[in-house]
């Protein structure tokens, strides 16, 4: 059985970096959307990418923006990857296939329906919590049910939103999916990484896969 693969999102220093990678994280997400309290300008996360082995990698985020702003972001960072919320068309999220991993990302609100994500078949696909004013890192829990209804619909499942280490296990056993993101759950304050509390989730991670 493949490992279930780990994300922790909204990164913002390279010792945070460093240690997620060291203690098994699969993937180090970026936050390029202004208005984030963990957003990080593209020459420092540039400079952090250098530092973390490629076994970590560098997903980054990215909210409403044009093609060619996260063409040239990823690019000039070195990001092979690129999470996308907001209004991203099937044929953009297409193209952009054609250079990086896509990682299509939806919030479980009222009218989100699970046969969406299989308009994106290019991409991966991420599921958060709906929030009025936040784009990820709210620390509110997702819909599990309609996460477990678009696993057939996706060739890679990514659960996101209020993930912590005591949820973590009966999310993975809900949902049944390809990967965990986690951010606010394993913070001290917005972009600052508890590293204990990262141990656990990770530890909690590996023994729901038991």
């Amino acid at each position: 059985m493949t490992p279930l693969r780990i994300k922790i999102c909204g990164v913002t220093n390279v010792k945070d970096a460093r240690v997620c990678a060291e203690l098994g994280a699969d993937m180090i997400g970026f936050n390029f959307y202004p208005q984030s309290p963990r957003y990080i300008e593209p020459e420092i996360a540039r400079q952090i990418i250098e530092t973390i082995p490629r076994s970590a990698g560098a997903v980054g985020v990215f909210v409403d923006a044009s093609a060619d702003e996260i063409r040239n972001t990823a690019k000039s960072t070195g990001i092979e990857s690129v999470q996308l919320h907001g209004d991203f068309s099937p044929e953009t999220c297409r193209d952009l296939a054609r250079e990086f991993r896509v990682i299509r990302a939806f919030r479980t609100e009222a009218r989100f329906q699970p046969e969406a994500a299989g308009e994106f078949p290019d991409c991966d696909v991420l599921l958060d919590a709906h929030h009025e004013e936040l784009r990820g890192g709210t620390g509110v829990t997702c819909d599990w049910s309609a996460a477990r209804a678009t696993l057939p619909f996706t060739r890679f499942l990514i659960l996101s939103g209020g993930l912590n280490a005591q949820n973590v296990a009966h999310a993975i056993a809900a949902v049944a999916p390809h990967a965990v993101d986690v951010c606010s759950g394993v913070e001290s304050a917005p972009g600052v990484k508890d590293y204990r509390t990262i141990e656990k989730f990770i530890a909690a991670v590996r023994t729901a896969e038991c």
